[in-house]
């Protein structure tokens, strides 16, 4: 009979590289993690991990054993969790991985439309860069990702769902250019950039087909500091439209950009991720809401 724990050590190695860093993530010291790998070897017959250099890497018959170890870990976590809503009296939780934006503006009407269906069901937020976000994904960290696309992973199954504009966002009575402010016109202004991540990719895209290198006065982590800026007159950006709806229109004018410019959000699961009843509501309902804005539109 396997020993789950021993099991859990060896795929942990493998996904870190490291017997410390797996040490680290179940919250045991290097030895304890190394003889678990050990005595999961003795019992095997076999060796597991192979030192090159300083990482630590499965031996080919622990890349055979590598996707039953994580087939016999995820059966069961599904078991687990079937038993939660009998042990606590509740529905389980969902684990959410979500930039800054998304987080903010899309996320929490999702969530309401969840609660409303599930209660009791426990959601939890991260918010983070998309790479972070997707690794946390793929090591099973999270259970679902709100991302920004593209999102690339041989193990990942994308869903888009969501198309989000771009808009030129500048102080309030600045003036707009009829048809839209162009390249051209935004690279004269002083510019105050998301930075990082697939928005800013596609915002230099945008710049980039017109012949033109942006240089940003200043570049922020957030959105919502960046909006603050602008209100204060300090500059003009180039900004997810869901940011914008709830602003009021006497601090900020905002404009489609010319040509328009529009960014994709994904659903993003692992492929072999079990849905449980709530993952499948949030998704359900991440999904009512693109329907409800096709049919507004």
């Amino acid at each position: 009979m396997f020993n789950l724990d021993q099991l859990a050590a060896f795929v942990s190695v493998v996904d870190l590289g490291s017997f410390t860093a797996a040490a680290d993530k179940v919250g045991l010291t290097q030895p304890a993690v190394s003889l678990q790998v050990k005595l999961l070897e003795q019992r095997l017959g076999v060796r597991l991990i192979e030192r090159v250099g300083r990482r630590a890497q499965p031996s080919p018959a622990g890349l055979e054993l590598l996707p039953q170890a994580r087939r016999i870990i995820e059966a069961c976590t599904m078991a687990e969790e079937a038993m939660t809503p009998f042990r606590e009296g509740s529905v389980g939780r969902v684990r959410i991985g979500s930039g800054g934006t998304a987080s903010i503006h899309l996320l929490p009407r999702a969530i309401a439309i969840a609660k409303q269906r599930m209660p009791d069901l426990e959601i939890i937020v991260r918010i983070g860069n998309i790479d972070e976000i997707l690794r946390d994904l793929e090591a099973n960290a999270l259970d679902l990702a709100v991302v920004a696309l593209p999102a690339a992973g041989r193990s990942l199954e994308v869903e888009p769902f969501h198309d989000d504009e771009l808009l030129a966002v500048g102080p309030k009575r600045s003036v707009i250019p009829e048809g839209g402010p162009d390249a051209d016109f935004m690279k004269d202004k002083t510019l105050l950039l998301y930075e990082g991540g697939n928005t800013r990719r596609v915002t230099n895209e945008w710049f980039a087909t017109a012949g033109v290198r942006p240089e940003p006065a200043m570049e922020f982590g957030s959105v919502e500091a960046i909006k603050e800026l602008i209100a204060a007159g300090l500059g003009w950006s180039i900004l997810p439209d869901m940011a914008l709806r709830r602003d009021k229109s006497d601090l900020l004018v905002t404009s489609p950009l010319r040509p328009r410019l529009v960014r994709q959000l994904g659903i993003v699961l692992r492929r072999d991720k079990h849905l449980t009843k709530g993952l499948r509501e949030i998704i359900k309902s991440l999904r009512e809401l693109r329907s409800s804005r096709e049919h507004e539109a």
